[in-house]
């Protein structure tokens, strides 16, 4: 607990994690333990199904620097229904559940028809607004469709586009709407030319840390289970380009994670 408080140093903030997965069960305490002595103040848990939903309330109930995100990810949405979605707007009243999330549009597995995930992403916007809560955006192979309807049905709204795929242009756009892109471990990637023009071209006041883990891993550890012990690596890839220090890197996108999730300094 005396790390939310600790201010001798700034606080890395880890806004998009995937705690509950099945990947950290084995060891799952023991991480997180590690957390706060190695700089990591606190971390988001993102949902993507409903079976994820508990899974992610014990974790914030069990760890004091743990927050949660309760939505659905757009390769689940068929199992949604308006019995789960009356459950995830009280879900979404719970201490310590900061934002819906991950919602928003894959085109890239079309596991799921396009019409059926417009509809359930329209639909969690819609809750979002309702509770005055900001959104998590996930958007893959969708560019179109997902700056549409953020256009159309989240103005105003705050937002991160996690985990962001798309050109330095679009992210220009996104941060003129008022959003945050969410810059994770991808951008360590020799062949992320793209990405890394992406940090090069928006501010760093639009920018915010995340890890997704367990997917996603930085250099050196590319290819492995991530975590949010790597993202000190993705600070300094983002400070490198940047031509910033890492300190300021860390204190800025801290002080933009707070203000996307409404978290106290």
């Amino acid at each position: 607990m005396t790390g939310l408080h600790r201010k001798d140093r700034n606080m890395i903030i880890d806004t998009h994690a995937h705690y509950d997965d099945g990947q950290f069960d084995a060891d799952r305490d023991e991480l997180l333990s590690r957390m706060q002595e190695a700089g990591i103040g606190l971390i988001v848990n993102a949902g993507s199904t409903t079976d994820s939903w508990n899974r992610i309330r014990e974790l914030t109930e069990r760890y004091p620097f743990v927050y949660g995100a309760i939505g659905v990810h757009p390769d689940e949405t068929g199992a949604l229904d308006e019995e789960q979605f009356s459950r995830m707007g009280q879900m979404l009243d719970m201490e310590k559940i900061v934002a819906v999330g991950e919602i928003g549009l894959d085109y890239y597995w079309d596991k799921e028809n396009h019409d059926m995930q417009k509809k359930w992403f329209i639909r969690q916007l819609e809750l979002a607004r309702s509770k005055e809560m900001p959104v998590i955006i996930h958007s893959r192979e969708a560019a179109a469709d997902t700056m549409d309807i953020m256009r159309e049905h989240a103005a105003g709204m705050r937002a991160v586009i996690h985990c962001y795929s798309y050109s330095a242009e679009m992210a220009r756009e996104y941060v003129k709407m008022g959003y945050y892109i969410g810059i994770g471990g991808v951008v360590t990637f020799k062949n992320a030319r793209k990405l890394k023009e992406v940090v090069q071209e928006i501010p760093l006041d639009s920018i915010v840390l995340e890890t997704d883990c367990p997917y996603l891993a930085p250099e050196p550890y590319r290819g492995k289970r991530n975590s949010s012990l790597y993202l000190p690596r993705v600070a300094e890839k983002i400070a490198e380009l940047k031509g910033v220090s890492v300190e300021e890197v860390t204190a800025q996108t801290e002080r933009n994670a707070r203000d996307l999730y409404g978290l106290a300094g």
